[in-house]
């Protein structure tokens, strides 16, 4: 974003802050909510991914976001991704101020440091990722399954990881270190 452009969403988000000094109970509208049309891409040929033309977000609020074919089903993705938000969240973040980023727990995967950094290298076949107890196989590659990392898995570690529907990466590194 160009610095003009972010200097006046952040003058934008700062104007919502001051508007609602006094009310405790906000809706989508009481936020600075920014539309991008993205660059038309393709999906590479076999994958489950589907790219996204249009992306909603309200302005300083990480993950607070909608997409969809059109500007409007983004916004109505935003919507509903607000009312989730509020549904399971304790407070909600006043309109126009900065949300911190929230990471997802990792007790689990500590439990397993030296096994997570080979498992990365020698299954994903990369020098490092970011991963939590909530990360899973999907979240790694584009192929419509999963069965590809399940084999390797087996391979590398003996361990059939094909009934784990969900992929994902804390209860497979459990069973790799039961066995």
């Amino acid at each position: 974003m160009a610095n003009l452009t972010k200097i006046a969403w952040q003058a934008r988000a700062r104007w919502k802050l001051l508007a609602q000094i006094f009310k405790h109970d906000w809706t989508i509208d009481d936020y600075p909510v920014l539309t991008l049309l993205h660059a038309a891409a393709e999906s590479p040929t076999g994958s489950r991914l589907k790219p996204i033309p249009w992306t909603a977000r309200a302005f300083n609020c990480a993950g607070m976001s909608g997409g969809g074919d059109t500007e409007l089903e983004a916004l109505d993705e935003l919507c509903r991704s607000f009312e989730r938000y509020k549904q399971t969240k304790q407070k909600l973040l006043r309109p126009g101020a900065k949300a911190p980023i929230e990471f997802a727990a990792s007790d689990r995967l500590a439990r397993h440091a030296e096994l997570q950094e080979d498992f990365v290298r020698c299954v994903f076949e990369v020098p490092w990722a970011w991963i939590s107890d909530e990360s899973s196989l999907s979240d790694f590659h584009i192929e419509e399954t999963n069965a590809h990392l399940v084999e390797k898995i087996d391979r590398i570690y003996g361990v059939d990881a094909s009934d784990i529907s969900d992929g994902n990466l804390a209860e497979i590194f459990d069973r790799i270190e039961s066995s």
